[in-house]
């Protein structure tokens, strides 16, 4: 049963020591090569920042830029193309087939534009419910991928319950929702297993470069879905593979709430910068994953996700406030009061090969403005 809960003040921290013992069975083999297959697709850069490496005492630090992903300025696209395209398939092997289908999602930005330009690109509808909070110019730009705009007088819970039921009074309308609940599952697992394409390129760049195996990846966290996405990934290899970090902002930390309390709950969420990641509930796919191949989970401020913005961009990586929340989420892990026991539980050390995920770049969150200095 769902439990409301205030959100957790930071820094606050969980850890799971048996996390890499957990296993599971890996994503479907044929969505890298899906991907592929798509025009404009290229793995996305995977840049090796060594400042970095010296300032957190590790080896190697690496961070994956999700700036520009099929055209769009976040990792999203990658899970919503696959869902579309199973979702497509399976309508056009069915009595469904016909006319277009309109494809109806709730969204705080990227998740919402990703689904618009999958259905523009292939003919459909789209129409995506927007919460309170989410920056003007991102629900223009979803609207400019022909979508249907509806703006919501709530949060992202709301504005998913509100997509829910448009779908239920819409002909011919799917559901393509990147969280889950009961008897909602099966769109947001696609959703999830096209998120392992972002890791099967991590895999093979960090093989040119004589990386080997990262000890830790950092993932921002919403809902949860590509956190599962990483769970999987790491998770379907022999026991000892990388450490994984959850980093969610302090006010919307639903993912940390439930770890702490091991058990599904959801957290009343505020204001943050950090858009993307303002979910106070997770996805009921992802919460068996997180809660059993997470090692730890941390939460981040505004402040903290700026200033890792503001260092990736002088480092040449451009980054908004929830694709800098993993270096955000690091430094809190690593560096301060505690970081010694912090790191002894992540197993790192000074030869440590540290993975960041930067979810998205500067254009996807107009909520950001590097600081002059």
């Amino acid at each position: 049963m769902t439990e409301t809960l205030t959100a957790l003040p930071a820094p606050a921290w969980f850890a799971h020591p048996g996390a890499r013992t957990w296993t599971c069975p890996p994503a479907p083999a044929d969505v890298h090569g899906f991907h592929a297959s798509l025009p404009g697709y290229a793995p996305t850069p995977l840049t090796e920042l060594p400042s970095l490496a010296a300032e957190l005492k590790v080896g190697r630090v690496f961070v994956k830029d999700e700036s520009c992903r099929l055209g769009l300025p976040a990792f999203k696209a990658l899970g919503a193309s696959w869902a579309v395209h199973r979702t497509l398939a399976e309508r056009a092997g069915s009595q469904e087939a016909g006319g277009p289908v309109t494809l109806v999602t709730a969204t705080d930005g990227n998740h919402g534009r990703a689904v618009a330009r999958m259905a523009r690109l292939l003919g459909q509808r789209a129409h995506v419910f927007v919460p309170e909070g989410v920056h003007p110019a991102a629900t223009a730009a979803i609207a400019a991928e022909e979508a249907r705009v509806t703006k919501v007088a709530g949060n992202y819970d709301e504005a998913v319950r509100q997509a829910a039921d448009a779908v239920a009074a819409t002909p011919a309308a799917v559901l393509v929702q990147d969280t889950a609940w009961p008897g909602y599952e099966r769109i947001p697992g696609w959703i999830v297993e096209g998120y392992a394409t972002l890791f099967a390129e991590i895999d093979t760049q960090l093989a040119a470069v004589d990386a080997g195996f990262p000890d830790l990846v950092a993932v921002p966290v919403g809902v949860g879905s590509l956190a599962q996405a990483a769970v999987t990934h790491y998770r379907s290899r022999p026991a000892g593979a990388a450490a994984l970090l959850s980093v969610e902002p302090d006010s919307a930390a639903g993912v940390l709430a439930s770890l702490t309390r091991q058990a599904h709950v959801t957290v009343t969420t505020g204001a943050t910068t950090m858009t993307g990641l303002n979910c106070g509930t997770p996805s009921t796919l992802a919460w068996p994953y997180l809660r059993d191949g997470l090692d730890a989970a941390i939460a981040v401020t505004d402040a903290d996700s700026a200033r890792a913005a503001d260092d990736l961009a002088a480092l040449g990586v451009p980054s908004g406030p929830c694709g800098a929340a993993s270096l955000a989420g690091v430094r809190a892990a690593l560096t301060g009061d505690g970081a010694a026991a912090r790191r002894t539980t992540l197993a790192l050390g000074p030869a440590s090969t540290l993975v960041l995920l930067s979810t998205e770049g500067t254009a996807a969150n107009p909520h950001h403005v590097q600081n002059p200095s």
